[in-house]
């Protein structure tokens, strides 16, 4: 319980320096957006997703790398090429910068598939749990889809060294989906935080 309380306290101070002016967009963190979404927090904690960030050490998975023609040996994390698909919101308003100044943005979080949180969370409070999905997509959340792309648009395709080492590579959202996001069968869980 006493996590929970931190964890409100840190969302608090978030939401007190965010400007959610329209045209400002900034990446969150899943810190803030555990608050709300904690289940599926949990469940995108254990996936290969919230790692994505240890990969680009030296020595890890060495033999994917060997195959990808990857040098195994060097730190690939600060390669830009690299962190714009292993970090969230690299080059953006809010999302990663270094190791240093903002290590609670790496891994894959929910943001890189749902987009920059600044952009529904606001609507998200003001209405208390009484919002629809349709509310959230006109306010620019993000709902992956086989047919919006969102996951080859971004990071499974030519541009990583993976995919091109595989011949016909094919991405299948269903199938990674399943094998490993979060979880798709919870429902989103309303904290009473009173915020404006």
């Amino acid at each position: 319980m006493k996590t929970l309380g931190v964890t409100v306290i840190v969302v608090l101070s978030i939401l007190s320096s965010i400007s959610y002016a329209e045209d400002k967009v900034e990446y969150l963190g899943v810190d803030y957006c555990k608050t709300c979404h904690m289940p599926h927090y949990e469940s995108w904690h254990e996936t290969k997703m919230s790692k994505a960030f240890e990969l680009l050490k030296p020595g890890i998975r060495r033999d994917a790398k060997v195959a990808a023609n990857v040098n195994p040996d060097l730190d690939y994390s600060k390669d830009p090429k690299c962190l714009v698909c292993h970090t969230t919101g690299y080059g953006e308003p809010g999302g990663f910068v270094n190791l240093s100044t903002t290590p609670e943005m790496v891994g894959v979080q929910c943001e890189m598939c749902h987009g920059p949180g600044s952009r529904y969370s606001k609507m998200m409070y003001k209405k208390k749990g009484t919002f629809k999905r349709e509310d959230f997509i006109k306010e620019g959340l993000t709902l992956p889809t086989e047919q919006n792309n969102i996951c080859t648009n971004k990071c499974h395709n030519d541009k990583s060294p993976f995919v091109r080492a595989i011949n016909n590579y094919n991405f299948s959202f269903e199938f990674r989906k399943d094998m490993g996001t979060h979880r798709h069968d919870l429902k989103y869980i309303y904290m009473d935080i009173e915020l404006f």
